[in-house]
């Protein structure tokens, strides 16, 4: 699975933005799709997911209520609408892939850098 991440850019606190990531080399049906961050000097933290067959979804607690996670199965997109965004929330995002089966994500995009300024 390639993918490959887009959308980030600099916005105001409480400001929004759409990160895309589109995937392509297999079919998806049987795979998980996620978005991850990673803030200056901090490892590498889940964000939210998406089942890419039920659309099933789940999201970190720090971002539940502001993100939503999409998927566009014709298009092969993943989406992460980011609303009400805080200074917290600056990072480089990435998305991720993983078998249903697996939890290691073993796929990943070459990631989106976000930046919110206060």
């Amino acid at each position: 699975v390639q993918l490959q991440a887009s959308g980030g850019g600099l916005v105001q606190a409480g400001g929004s933005l759409r990160l895309s990531c589109v995937a392509s080399g297999r079919t998806l049906s049987n795979y998980v799709m996620a978005w991850f961050r990673q803030a200056p000097g901090k490892e590498r933290e889940f964000v939210s997911h998406i089942t890419w067959s039920g659309g099933s979804t789940y999201y970190a607690d720090s971002v539940k209520g502001r993100f939503t996670i999409s998927r566009d199965t014709a298009e092969n997109m993943v989406y992460l609408q980011m609303n009400s965004l805080k200074p917290e929330d600056t990072a480089v995002y990435y998305c991720g892939a993983r078998y249903i089966k697996s939890s290691k994500y073993s796929y990943w995009g070459q990631g989106t850098e976000v930046t919110v300024s206060s």
